[in-house]
């Protein structure tokens, strides 16, 4: 990041010319695909490319954020010395959870999706792509400063990951033991960086299923209001 940057206005660079009526095809159109979109805990033994992966981050990397301070970072793993580790970690942390730590009104919201402490697809996954949030940022002479509305700019990011992931023809678990803390030393992250969750990425198994509940979507009416 660079300490004097002075505001220029530039000429819109991408216009999109539709209809009225292409635009409530294309509308409808990725409704219909990200009703196909899964978490799945199942994963294939098949590989995903380096390739593949960078892209999506890229896409990620082009999500709105406060001040266009890009407060996020993306550690993407397929070392399996290191999934591994990030399982062994996870689970720990996810045994204390359903130890009681949860509570009993959360672990019964959980019944319905089938979890449980064993993460196997952390190490099954041929990706695991850890999101960081960065509390505040550095300019390139070391000093600090503040970033804003932190956690907005990288659900946004994790957004466009997540979808951009899908659009790929991959399937994603989205994974958040808490705490998480152990990633900063394990991934020698600084101390400025949050992890905030763990997305497994890759093919799901020919045996892959997802919990019914998870069909189970809020219709629009409950999700929605006009003011017109």
């Amino acid at each position: 990041m660079h300490k004097n940057v002075s505001y220029q206005p530039l000429d819109l660079p991408d216009r999109s010319e539709l209809t009225d009526a292409q635009m409530l095809a294309e509308a409808m159109a990725f409704v219909n695909r990200m009703k196909r979109r899964h978490s799945v805990r199942d994963y294939a033994p098949r590989p995903v490319s380096r390739e593949v992966i960078e892209q999506c981050i890229r896409a990620a990397g082009t999500a709105p954020s406060g001040a266009n301070h890009q407060p996020w970072h993306f550690v993407a793993i397929s070392d399996p010395a290191t999934k591994k580790k990030v399982r062994k970690a996870a689970e720990e942390e996810e045994q204390r959870f359903y130890d009681g730590a949860a509570g009993d009104e959360w672990l019964k919201a959980l019944e319905p999706i089938g979890t449980g402490a064993s993460k196997p697809h952390l190490e099954d996954a041929p990706w695991l792509i850890i999101v960081f949030a960065q509390r505040w940022g550095e300019y390139e002479d070391g000093t600090r400063f503040k970033h804003y509305y932190v956690p907005e700019s990288t659900g946004i990011a994790t957004g466009f990951l997540l979808t951009a992931l899908h659009h790929a023809g991959l399937v994603s678990l989205t994974h958040t033991p808490n705490p998480m803390k152990f990633l900063n030393g394990l991934l020698n992250r600084p101390d400025n960086e949050k992890p905030i969750m763990i997305i497994a990425v890759g093919h799901p198994a020919e045996s892959a299923t997802v919990p019914a509940a998870a069909k189970m979507k809020k219709p629009l009416e409950t999700i929605l209001s006009f003011v017109e």
